[in-house]
């Protein structure tokens, strides 16, 4: 397996995964903070209503993304504007896989079936020029939009964590999902 030394460009007709730069914090600014997306990804908002974005926010989020020295750390671009983030990571080269997340931050793209573009795009790389024979993700049990996403994609369940993530004043199990290289293909 030959990761990259640099993020590679993966680009499907208006989808574009690319390196992080300095526009983004603009695009996050933008996407802002929507409590129902930070629950989905295991936080615990504050606020229960969508709030913009400080400068300083978006710039230390920046600061983050663009420090990470993982190359397949991905910004998503959809027509040319920043819309949220994907990565390949927990690499293994012995056993060939990886897990994967993807986050759309952009709360007037959920459900549009951009999750599960960005995420064949990923995988396609994943197993076609990285070599991978496996990719598996973790979703919070009450994520269903994420669920049938990374299902139409391919994905199965393979088990449950029960009681693995707490959020507010509750538990939550996380789904174990997996895919295998020579699954892949027939993801419709």
């Amino acid at each position: 397996m030959q990761v990259p030394d640099v993020t590679p460009r993966l680009q499907q007709g208006n989808l574009l995964l690319r390196g992080f730069e300095p526009a983004d914090v603009d695009g996050r600014r933008r996407c802002g903070k929507d409590p129902e997306i930070i629950r989905m990804f295991g936080g615990s908002p504050s606020y229960t209503e969508p709030t913009e974005m400080t400068p300083d926010e978006a710039a230390s989020w920046y600061q983050h993304v663009s420090a990470d020295r993982n190359p397949l750390h991905w910004a998503i671009e959809l027509d040319g504007a920043f819309a949220g983030t994907a990565r390949l990571h927990h690499l293994d080269e012995v056993d060939q896989r990886a897990r994967y997340a993807v986050g759309i931050l952009d709360r007037d793209l959920l459900g549009t079936g951009l999750g599960q573009r960005v995420t064949r795009l990923v995988l396609g790389y994943g197993f076609r020029q990285l070599g991978l024979h496996r990719v598996d993700s973790r979703v919070l049990a009450f994520n269903e939009r994420a669920l049938r996403s990374y299902r139409r994609s391919g994905f199965v369940e393979e088990g449950r964590e029960r009681e693995s993530a707490h959020i507010g004043d509750a538990w939550y199990d996380d789904v174990m999902m997996g895919i295998l290289a020579t699954e892949f293909p027939a993801a419709g």
